[in-house]
């Protein structure tokens, strides 16, 4: 698990304050905080006094964990949590949320129910609804919070219209599985065996009519028809004697049921091979981290007494995780080249740690970024790597020149001081001083040919002799007048072709600058590209599961008699594939759009690519013209 700790039991997440209200507990949202992979999130839901918690136990490979109890007293308050890495998923961890038992009758705070069933809702990607003895109309009026749902969980923060609203929770609601504790009938209707998933099919079948009767009847019903598009039942027989039940973490495998055995590992099984990765609206699978400030949005929703809404929680969401997304890319690609510097460094050489840098760091922001539709967050990251790189590869010219002139002042040493005493005042000195002045170069050049500065020093240097030269040139009376002529030629010749170097060796400079922007584009595309690949993937097939439950609830409602009820689902199926051709044919014009802004990023920035390396270049230009 990419946590920043292994969990050995289980923490608060959610509880009460001092003042009643629901808070986000920070020693939970560090947990999350640290977790930087895919969270796959199983909540488990049902009256208080039901065995939930051995099940989150068991889900977790532990005997115990999740507080249980042997009295009629509820354990568990608030919302717990335990993060483990998943067995089955590598890459991936499994978050598992035990939650307050719902009805009991000592806290007799009816809303905050409601708020404890929303939030395990809002944060799951499988929400296990646990309850005792067997799917009738009773247990299924215990389960009204499911008929207020849409009164306490908006998908848009436009209201629409039911029916479109009906697709909208199922996209984004969880997988739904019942697990229905304490089971002593057999699995039968008529003399027909049938399935645990077929025997809460059938609980779930509406009756026709129009009554109140029948409406209140049909209410919790059609809510989990309609908003759950994958639903799954479990059947557990009882695990254990009454006087063993009081001690159910102390019992090993052989002292419980062995039917109870085999069902609850297929019940485990069932949920590590199916539990999907958490995802908002847009099919974007999220992180810990993201789980944490998720969590931390619909609590203060729900604190500042307002209804929460998907939709703005994503925008809070994306706004929270792009900040956090080009800070910690941006670290990472510092922490990564600083590593691996040792100024001065060829330009190619510190061009490819810069690539490998700065790619992981795109790897690290795509993983960590979110919503970033307009890329807006991509273009601020490039900018800042721009920057930074900028900044690194100046002062990788400054290491080259102070060794450089080092060096120079060192091998020159000789000749600055025969300059300086007069040595070469004399008949003949104009061909010793250049002679020696010719050595020296070439001396300088073999220790310097690695540095990017090498000839930008030693073109610095002869212009700064120019003036020593013709001194020189004017005391040496061995030289006839055309001869004078020609070497004053020579040397204004020789100096030219040293700036030339010099301007060559910055020009060169500048072409990798250049070549790095556009490696920096490309892989900037390559990864938006598979990041966008990976999401309409995930919307397709989120799309795909609604289709196929509005089309088996279709067929259901006609099999039964329900026409009108059948027709209305028909609309939606209508409707929902009309917004599946839509997403279609938008994809182009999304990718567009997608290539506009990255477009737009490296315009901003080509034009002062490396400005002072250009500017290097630019003032010889202006002294060669």
């Amino acid at each position: 698990m990419a946590c920043g700790r292994l969990m050995s039991a289980p923490v608060c997440l959610i509880e009460n304050d001092e003042n009643g209200k629901l808070h986000v507990r920070k020693e939970a949202k560090d947990i999350l905080d640290g977790i930087k992979e895919p969270v796959v999130v199983v909540s488990v839901v049902g009256l208080y006094r039901t065995g939930k918690s051995y099940l989150m136990n068991r889900l977790a490979g532990q005997q115990s964990g999740f507080a249980l109890g042997s009295t009629i007293e509820s354990k568990t308050k608030g919302i717990w949590m335990w993060c483990v890495p998943h067995p089955n998923k590598k890459g991936h961890t499994l978050v598992l949320l035990d939650t307050e038992g719902l009805g009991d009758v000592e806290k007799g705070d009816e809303k905050h129910d409601t708020w404890i069933f929303c939030l395990a809702v809002l944060l799951s990607s499988t929400l296990v609804y646990n309850s005792l003895g067997v799917i009738d109309n009773t247990a299924l009026e215990k389960l009204h919070y499911v008929t207020e749902l849409t009164e306490n969980i908006r998908v848009k923060a436009k209201e629409g219209q039911h029916e479109e609203e009906s697709a909208d929770y199922m996209r984004v609601f969880p997988s739904f599985v019942w697990a229905v504790r304490d089971f002593t009938l057999e699995l039968k209707r008529g003399d027909e065996l049938i399935t645990s998933d077929e025997y809460l099919e059938g609980a779930l079948k509406p009756k026709t009519g129009c009554s109140p009767q029948t409406v209140q009847y049909n209410l919790p019903r059609n809510c989990l028809r309609q908003f759950f598009a994958v639903r799954k039942c479990f059947v557990f027989p009882r695990p254990a004697s009454t006087q063993n039940m009081r001690r159910m973490e102390q019992l090993n495998e052989e002292e419980l049921e062995s039917e109870f055995l085999e069902q609850a590992n297929t019940f485990c099984c069932y949920i590590y091979n199916n539990a999907q990765p958490k995802t908002v609206t847009g099919g974007r699978t999220i992180t810990g981290t993201a789980l944490g400030n998720l969590a931390d949005v619909y609590v203060e929703a729900i604190r500042s007494g307002n209804v929460p809404c998907l939709e703005n929680a994503v925008v809070s969401l994306a706004k929270i995780q792009n900040v956090r997304a080009v800070e910690e890319a941006l670290q990472f690609y510092m922490t990564e080249m600083l590593i691996m510097l040792q100024l001065p460094m060829c330009p190619e050489e510190l061009s490819d740690i810069h690539t490998d840098a700065e790619k992981k760091a795109i790897e690290v922001f795509i993983t960590l970024s979110f919503n970033d539709n307009e890329q807006i967050y991509h273009q601020e990251l490039m900018g800042k790597i721009h920057n930074e790189y900028q900044d690194m590869c100046q002062q990788n010219l400054e290491a080259s020149r102070m060794q450089c002139e080092e060096i120079l002042r060192e091998v020159f040493d000789k000749l600055d001081k025969s300059i300086s005493n007069g040595s070469y005042l004399k008949p003949g000195g104009c061909r010793q001083y250049s002679d020696t002045l010719s050595h020296l170069s070439s001396d300088y050049r073999a220790r310097t040919h690695s540095q990017i500065m090498c000839e930008e020093v030693l073109s610095t240097y002869l212009r700064a002799k120019e003036d020593a030269g013709n001194m020189i040139l004017q005391a040496d009376q061995s030289l006839s007048k055309v001869e004078q002529e020609n070497e004053v030629q020579r040397l204004k010749n020789e100096i030219l072709e040293q700036r030339q170097k010099g301007l060559e060796e910055q020009n060169r400079l500048q072409e990798q600058a250049f070549k790095d922007m556009q490696r920096t584009h490309d892989e900037h595309v390559k990864q938006i590209f598979h990041q966008m690949e990976r999401e309409q993937e995930r919307i397709s097939r989120d799309n795909e599961r609604v289709l196929k439950a509005k089309l088996k609830e279709r067929e259901a409602l006609l099999q039964q008699g329900f026409q009108q009820e059948a027709a209305r689902m028909q609309r939606e199926i209508d409707s929902l594939k009309s917004d599946m051709n839509k997403q279609e044919t938008s994809q182009p014009s999304t990718v567009s759009r997608v290539m506009d802004g990255i477009g737009t990023a490296a315009t901003l920035l080509l034009p002062g690519f490396i400005p002072k390396l250009a500017g290097v270049g630019l003032s010889l230009l202006s002294k060669l013209f």
